[in-house]
């Protein structure tokens, strides 16, 4: 009976200094442990704690998991001095209670019940040990324990989650169940158990908010606690990391505006609490930007490759701290290789930004339209008010001195659609900066594809420049550099390895070639007289755009060199504008023999043909080429009626 009174005038006297914000251990704790070797209980956890932070290079080779193993059997020697779980039925498996399921309580609020006595306080440090034996056994890959390990730790804590002493241990075993299950590809649990710990973290800040206990405080000494501002600089990064997995989990179930924002909110995270690597951080930043692209969200794709070239800076220029990943000792190969691939990302962007322009200034046949540009420089200042005053601040990363930096990058490089060629010109100018930033680390030799990709986005940054460029002349001088830089690609790929990169290259090298005629053509027309050099040389660019077109062709066809009947769905449609653009170059030929020019018009009819009966017999094949089917049939109709002309011509002569 006077120890019963001694444990409820101590559990009173705790709570009136847990209120006032001060750590305990109560005399309770002390007479609980008093059969217990306590000094070496917290030995025995601290050296556990740090074998299990050995790099697993640090280990003999062929024994990668020595100190995890060490770890663990010191983590066991643990639970065993701590003795077995009271018989307190709040801590009993509850009957619906399962791996996996029934543990995170999804949704439900939790109710604040402190992690007071004896009882409370041995089933708290029992969780620790299991929270760490559950790690343990997943760092080993072996997944299936280290569930039942952290399984139990959150049925030790179940009825305390909400606590000061629980709620970062809680979290953290939910957090790591969540990467678990992930892993297994069981994305709906991982996401169960992710956005629950979000749940809790967010109602214990609204009804709490102190900085609760860090798990390790369970096995130190009052006076080796941690201060305040340590503990909140814990529980926050905890919280950055449940933000962190819920991004990925948001990714992987295709809800890629929900994982934008999760991404977007752990990076800022990462900055405002000092917990980041440079090359990760801007690596991530960088990928942000790819849906902020895809989503035509330019001026925050822009602030995130902004801030990604701003952190990226600060490789070797900060200390490193317990953030800083392995892979930092990597550099020179991978610190090159991430520039690289940032470079790649702002290729994208200015290449996109550029497209997006002409898209939306483009007629019918793919010229600039003069109304449409007036339009959209009318709703220009309409434009830069909105972005400016509502978007900006929803995005931004970072503060003072960081945030001016960022901002210094971002004024060098628009967000807005080029709407003439000096416009357009600055983004290209960008596009190609990076172009040879990403072509430093992805050379031909050991990264061919990488290399390939660069190369047909720079390709891809002339042609749209060129839809911007007046001058007919200085057009095709864009086109020829196209086709300068694609050709030499393809010279030494091998067909049979890079099939569908050599097919890109060659359908965008015959309608580099293309462009080119049709412009040389159009030069000719103003011209009263054109003489034989301009003649030959249309000729010459419509030889080498048949070419490439019958190149592209020809990869289509099976080992016996017949053409399919059945074209595929993926080449369906640069199949059909092949077919559809030879049978125009063989009737832009130009030849002063009238035999030679009824061959060239049958050769051109069979093309045509060709659209319009595959196009009856595949009736899905007519909505990829709506406008050049329209054109075949045309065609169809009126060429033999030019080539009887010709014949009654020709036999006139």
């Amino acid at each position: 009976m006077r120890r019963r009174r001694a444990v409820a005038a101590v559990s009173e006297a705790s709570q009136k200094r847990r209120k006032a914000g001060v750590p305990i251990e109560t005399e309770a704790d002390q007479a609980a442990m008093a059969d217990s070797p306590w000094d070496e209980i917290r030995e025995k956890f601290q050296t556990a704690l740090a074998l299990s932070r050995v790099e697993l290079h640090k280990n003999p080779e062929k024994e990668p998991y020595k100190s995890k193993y060490s770890a663990r059997a010191l983590l066991e020697e643990v639970k065993a001095l701590l003795g077995p779980a009271p018989e307190d039925e709040d801590e009993r498996p509850q009957a619906d209670d399962s791996l996996g399921a029934g543990e995170h309580a999804l949704g439900l609020p939790a109710e604040l019940v402190e992690a007071e006595g004896p009882v409370a306080q041995g089933a708290v440090r029992r969780a620790v040990i299991e929270f760490h034996l559950g790690v343990n056994h997943i760092d080993t890959e072996e997944l299936s324990a280290g569930e039942e390990h952290l399984v139990k730790c959150l049925r030790l804590l179940r009825k305390y989650r909400l606590s000061h002493d629980c709620v970062s241990l809680y979290i953290q075993a939910q957090n790591n169940l969540g990467i678990l299950w992930s892993e297994r590809e069981e994305i709906e649990t991982a996401q169960a158990y992710l956005e629950s710990s979000e749940a809790l973290y967010n109602q214990y800040m609204k009804e709490i908010g102190s900085p609760p206990l860090d798990p390790t405080e369970h096995f130190l000494p009052e006076e080796e606690k941690l201060p305040e501002q340590e503990r909140s600089k814990r529980f926050e990064k905890v919280y950055t990391h449940n933000l962190y997995y819920l991004a990925q989990v948001y990714q992987h179930m295709e809800m890629f505006e929900k994982a934008a924002h999760y991404c977007h909110s752990t990076l800022k995270r990462q900055l405002e609490h000092n917990a980041y690597h440079p090359m990760e951080w801007a690596i991530n930043a960088a990928t942000l930007s790819q849906f902020y692209i895809n989503k035509q969200c330019f001026m925050e794709a822009r602030h995130c490759l902004s801030a990604a070239n701003v952190i990226f800076g600060q490789i070797g220029k900060i200390r490193t701290t317990e953030d800083t990943t392995e892979a930092e000792g990597d550099v020179p190969e991978l610190y090159h290789q991430r520039k690289g691939e940032i470079a790649r990302c702002w290729i994208k962007y200015c290449l996109t930004l550029m497209q997006n322009a002409q898209l939306s200034m483009q007629d019918n046949i793919g010229e600039l339209d003069l109304d449409k540009q007036s339009e959209l420089r009318a709703l220009r200042k309409k434009e830069l008010d909105e972005e400016e005053s509502v978007r900006k601040k929803a995005v931004q990363f970072g503060t003072g001195e960081l945030c001016d930096a960022i901002s210094a990058v971002e004024e060098k490089v628009s967000y807005l659609r080029p709407l003439d060629f000096e416009e357009a010109r600055e983004l290209f100018l960008t596009g190609q900066h990076y172009v040879f930033e990403a072509k430093e680390f992805f050379q031909i030799d050991g990264y061919v594809t990488d290399h390939i990709e660069v190369v047909q986005d720079h390709s891809a940054l002339f042609k749209v420049l060129a839809f911007f460029e007046t001058d007919m002349e200085r057009r095709c001088k864009m086109h020829k550099r196209r086709i300068a830089m694609l050709e030499p690609l393809i010279v030494d790929l091998n067909p049979q390895y890079y099939l569908l990169v050599n097919r890109q290259i060659q359908f965008e090298i015959a309608h580099a070639y293309y462009d080119m005629m049709d412009l040389k053509v159009a030069i000719a027309d103003k011209l009263r007289d054109p003489d034989s050099h301009i003649v030959k040389k249309i000729n010459n660019l419509n030889k080498s755009a048949l070419k490439y077109y019958q190149l592209f062709l020809d990869s289509l066809r099976d080992p016996n060199k017949v053409f399919p009947e059945h074209i595929g769905e993926d080449v369906l449609r640069p199949a059909m504008l092949a077919k559809f653009r030879v049978a125009r170059l063989y009737g832009k030929i130009i030849t002063a023999d009238p035999k030679k020019e009824l061959e060239n018009l049958a050769t051109s009819l069979e093309h045509y043909k060709f659209i319009v009966d595959y196009c009856e017999k595949h009736p899905e094949a007519a909505q990829e080429i709506e406008v050049e089917l329209e054109l075949s049939k045309e065609m169809v109709s009126l060429l033999p009626t030019k080539m009887e002309r010709f014949r009654t011509k020709m036999a006139l002569t």
